[in-house]
């Protein structure tokens, strides 16, 4: 999943801004495609004089945390892309309001998260597929989480 934690001065955003900013994210992360239900996004109001940049109050600063599990970037140049697409989505509701802002991803270990109870299916099987097509997450079977053009053996179960 990714886990975006906003941390922003108290009415830098109002609930709509709140709504499209979230679903501006949960758009980009769609299109890779994962599912929709892994993108979680949370506002933090930071209350005045409770922000300090440089050892300065900072009032016009706002701080974007994104821990991302579902998927890990690889190599530099697709890094760089992904952090330029980050920049689109969030410009409207920070670069074009004037304030300051910082970005940071991290990755955490994909075998090291699961959702209700199950851990997510590989990336491009028939079980995400499905749980894309749900927007849900549920059991899964060995076949189901094989790569889509892979075929199990004669007598070979998929459970």
């Amino acid at each position: 999943m990714p886990l975006w934690k906003i941390y922003h001065p108290a009415n830098a955003f109002s609930s709509e801004d709140k709504k499209n900013l979230s679903g501006r994210i949960t758009g980009l992360y769609a299109s890779v495609p994962i599912p929709k239900f892994y993108v979680v996004t949370i506002f933090q109001e930071i209350d005045q004089d409770s922000c300090f940049v440089g050892g300065e109050s900072h009032q016009k600063f706002i701080r974007f945390k994104i821990d991302q599990i579902a998927r890990t970037l690889p190599g530099p140049v697709i890094r760089e892309w992904w952090v330029k697409k980050i920049d689109e989505i969030i410009a409207p509701y920070v670069k074009d309001r004037g304030y300051d802002w910082e970005v940071s991803i991290d990755e955490t270990p994909f075998d090291l998260w699961s959702l209700q109870g199950e851990i997510p299916p590989p990336f491009e099987s028939l079980a995400e597929k499905r749980w894309v097509k749900e927007n849900k997450a549920g059991p899964y079977t060995l076949a189901e989480k094989l790569p889509v053009n892979f075929v199990l053996a004669p007598g070979i179960s998929d459970r």
